[in-house]
């Protein structure tokens, strides 16, 4: 599996205990935060969001207007994977 260095940071990010949100508005914006456990929230492109779901490596509960995204097992496995590599 090739992952970008973005999509690397995420997973990273995740596992240290950061929670990723998908914010939906009412007029259909959606938007992808990072919130770390210490200071504000950032940005995340949605494009890395979508490539890490479609290859099973996160999920969301789902939820409106504000889901929360987990690592899957896969996801921990990729995770395990690039800690051995570093």
């Amino acid at each position: 599996m090739k992952l970008t260095a973005e999509q690397k940071r995420l997973l990273l990010a995740i596992s240290g205990g950061s929670f990723l949100k998908s914010h939906r508005y009412p007029d259909g914006e959606k938007l992808y935060q990072l919130h770390p456990l210490d200071g504000p929230a950032q940005a995340v492109d949605w494009g890395t969001v979508e490539a890490l779901t479609g290859q099973g490596l996160i999920d969301s509960n789902k939820k409106f207007p504000a889901a929360t995204y987990w690592l899957t097992d896969k996801g921990r496995a990729a995770v395990a994977a690039l800690a051995e590599q570093a």
